[in-house]
């Protein structure tokens, strides 16, 4: 066989590879698996006859094949699930310095991408340097193969449509649904890009019910990847909140019990602990401004400060609504493991300032992949804690790293408690973390969180209620509302924007009494979570 036809069919092949392994993982139905194999393979057969050099070809299908070794790839995280929007949308909102950290991380995955995708692509360009060319009889030929195998797949898909309900070509065949997903990704980027425009006229109507004259401090802390299962405060086995732990005796600490987020991504997330915005309604987050701005209207010095790089989401334009927005990692230090830590020096600084009524958002990088550099060396508890590749005979280790994180997000939180103690204020904070993780729990492939088909390791996720004896003593009726709600269902994405309003006391149209976890009105909501198109379902 001459080099040029080997190069046609290991094409071809390749681009197969993730149609083959979606057929074995995502128990479609028997006609939708015939399908996700006979209409891609014709019309790969068909595009790589245009040309008698398969070079061109294969480098005109190049999108594919990045789409393909992403799909492998995926598949080598989480065992299952089609390459998502909010993957896609991870690509762009994923700075240099967390990418290189996961791809450390899988090893494997990109090894195995390489092995499959570099060759044909290398030999693609040997191709179009050189003289070699496909015989004409071998083109037609092959038209003729590939006109026959993409009819027989059009009847596959139209068999598959009788034959199973749930059956939709732009998800069940890859790459259609694939390149459908890029469309919606692409929209959802540009909405994002334009919301500062579309929400310049809209406004709270907020006001503050509280005494003018008291001094009020309100924090609203937003961690990273930290699950629920893990928290001792949640009877984890290690003891990885020793700190706050001691906040629950003097009954300034509330742990509510039953919590879950609905979304285990972070762009969708953060955004709707941010906003009224919830899976139901998550259209109000193009229409509407975030918390921070409620607060402002209602006459709070406001502040967003982040310990994760901006990335032109919902979460910078919404904290750049603040008086005072602040990345701590931006310039010189993008590339430096900054602790969440150094956080608590800024809020200090705020509070030194003496202003009567202050915001604070804290959005924290918590327990983000890699797990081991999110702490000191001289703060790893639990040991070994070296191993970071993502792979299932590392777990322990992995495990461990991962608790010493929430050990550290424990001190962070113990020591916010102090700094406001410490102050004159009336204070509270609110903590929720944006979504979990899984670390091979349930399955020997599924890692991280954003995979298309949640865990429930990647949705429950830990919520916190502190307030400084002067704020329990003004306001015990928020504290007997907080304790009576905390063994009741929440989610964080629908309750944590509302809860904060009415803890300090922002009275606005938007407020819904009925989801805060602060009065008595509190009704519990359905469990949903936001799918991959942005669709409320019952999880």
């Amino acid at each position: 066989m001459r080099n040029c036809e080997i190069l046609f069919w290991l094409t071809i092949v390749t681009l197969m590879v993730p149609n083959v392994m979606l057929d074995i993982t995502e128990g479609m139905s028997q006609w939708a698996c015939v399908a996700n194999i006979l209409l891609p393979l014709g019309i790969y057969t068909l595009l790589m006859s245009i040309s008698r050099k398969p070079g061109k070809m294969t480098w005109w299908l190049f999108p594919y094949i990045f789409f393909a070794a992403f799909q492998v790839v995926l598949l080598y995280l989480y065992g299952e699930g089609v390459l998502a929007v909010d993957m896609l949308l991870n690509v762009v909102t994923t700075n240099v310095s967390e990418a290189t950290e996961l791809l450390d991380g899988i090893l494997p995955a990109v090894l195995i991408v390489c092995v499959l995708y570099l060759p044909p692509l290398g030999m693609a360009v040997a191709n179009i340097r050189s003289n070699h060319i496909l015989d004409n009889n071998f083109i037609c030929k092959i038209r003729g193969i590939g006109g026959v195998i993409t009819v027989a797949g059009l009847l596959s898909v139209a068999t598959a449509y009788l034959s199973d309900p749930t059956f939709r070509m732009l998800n069940n065949v890859f790459p259609l649904n694939v390149t459908y997903n890029l469309y919606l990704a692409v929209e959802r980027s540009w909405i994002s890009a334009h919301y500062q425009e579309r929400v310049a006229d809209f406004r709270f109507d907020a006001v503050a019910i509280h005494p003018h004259d008291s001094a009020e401090v309100y924090v609203m802390v937003i961690g990273e990847t930290a699950r629920s299962k893990n928290f001792s405060l949640y009877g984890y086995h290690r003891d990885t909140n020793p700190m706050l732990t001691t906040l629950i005796s003097d009954s300034s600490l509330i742990v509510f019990r039953d919590v879950r987020t609905e979304s285990n991504t972070t762009h969708k997330s953060v955004p709707m602990l941010l906003t009224s915005a919830s899976a139901s309604d998550y259209s109000a987050l193009y229409r509407e401004k975030g918390i921070i701005a409620a607060f402002k209207e209602a006459g709070f010095h406001t502040s967003f400060i982040s310990n994760q790089l901006p990335n032109h989401s919902f979460i910078d334009f919404l904290g750049m609504e603040a008086d005072s927005c602040l990345f701590i990692k931006e310039a010189e230090r993008a590339k430096d493991n900054v602790s969440d830590m150094e956080l608590l020096p800024i809020v200090k600084d705020i509070l030194e300032k003496g202003r009567k009524k202050e915001f604070i958002v804290l959005h924290t990088y918590g327990s983000h992949f890699k797990y081991n550099e999110r702490y000191p060396r001289n703060m790893a508890h639990f040991l070994p804690d070296n191993e970071s590749q993502a792979k299932y005979e590392n777990r322990q280790q992995l495990v461990n790293a991962y608790d010493n994180t929430i050990r550290i997000t424990d001190k962070f939180l113990y020591e916010l408690s102090s700094i406001l103690s410490s102050s004159a204020c009336q204070s509270a904070w609110l903590y929720t973390s944006d979504h979990g993780e899984n670390i091979y729990d349930d399955n020997r492939n599924k890692f991280l969180h954003a995979s298309p088909n949640p865990s429930e390791y990647e949705l429950r996720v830990p919520l916190l209620a502190w307030t400084s004896a002067s704020y329990r003593s003004a306001y015990p009726d928020i504290i007997r509302a907080l304790r009576s709600n905390s063994d009741k269902c929440v989610s964080t994405s629908i309750s944590f924007f509302h809860t904060m309003l009415e803890m300090g006391g922002i009275k606005t149209k938007n407020l819904d009494l009925t989801k805060s976890l602060a009065g008595r009105d509190y009704k519990v909501q359905p469990r949903l979570y936001l799918n991959d198109h942005n669709e409320a379902v019952t999880k």
